[in-house]
């Protein structure tokens, strides 16, 4: 029998009922390897890789910010406490929220300078963290890879539309 090298990392010893089961874990263990390699960087600055796509999401929009709900659309991961989030982020005096003057439901959220100064510091050690995680795949792999990745994205947000759809 083959072992495959999830299943040696995992310590399994039966096989994956299915190939794309065994994809699957694989691709979760990375992105979990991936995610510690981004936090071990953070930590330092006592930010979260969560606080942190907020704060380059808001640094992406400008000046003007964006309503809460925009930046819960562009989250890496789907995350149900976006408003806590965001007081743990302007506790620290990074994020600033403001009422829209034409819609009080609507809240906009501005990155600060000290978050702009924090993103700065934090832009080389994760540009040279990420080039550690995945440097070591050849261009033509990380971009075979980056297309694999969008289709599965792809069909997996087409399967969800269709659950969303039919409830």
């Amino acid at each position: 029998m083959f072992v495959t090298s999830i299943q040696k990392e995992i310590r399994q010893s039966k096989p994956f009922a299915s190939k794309a089961q065994e994809a699957a874990v694989a691709l979760l263990r990375t992105a979990d390897l991936v995610r510690r390699n981004v936090a071990a960087v953070l930590e330092p600055y006592e930010i979260t890789a969560q606080q942190y796509n907020v704060l380059r999401i808001l640094r992406g929009a400008g000046e003007k910010g964006l309503p809460t709900l925009d930046i819960v659309e562009r989250l890496i991961e789907e995350t149900p406490g976006i408003t806590r989030l965001i007081d743990r982020l302007e506790e620290k005096q990074l994020v600033a929220r403001e009422r829209c003057l034409t819609d009080r439901r609507q809240v906009f959220c501005r990155i600060t300078k000290e978050g702009l100064k924090l993103l700065t510091k934090l832009d080389k050690p994760l540009n040279a963290s990420e080039g550690q995680s995945l440097g070591h795949l050849k261009k033509r792999e990380l971009d075979a890879l980056v297309d694999l990745l969008d289709r599965a994205r792809e069909g997996l947000n087409q399967q969800l539309i269709e659950v969303r759809r039919k409830s």
